[in-house]
């Protein structure tokens, strides 16, 4: 069967104008000045809205005794 009310190109571009994708939004973080994604902590230096949520440090100190478990499982 033939669609009766066909679209030619033009029609289905303009259609689908607003189909592409959008970038990243970023910001700077106001302490460390690193690119950040809005509404989420710095990765750099743990902090939203200047308090620290992201203990770094403490995060640090598990992945090292992590990765030295796995060392001596090997």
């Amino acid at each position: 069967m033939v669609n009766r009310m066909r679209h030619n190109r033009s029609q289905r571009g303009s259609t689908r104008s607003h189909h592409a994708l959008k970038g990243i939004a970023l910001t700077k973080c106001p302490d460390c000045n690193n690119p950040v994604m809005r509404h989420q902590a710095c990765s750099n230096c743990g902090k939203y809205r200047g308090k620290v949520i992201i203990n770094l440090e403490k995060k640090a100190k598990v992945t090292k005794k992590a990765t030295k478990k796995t060392e001596k499982k090997a």
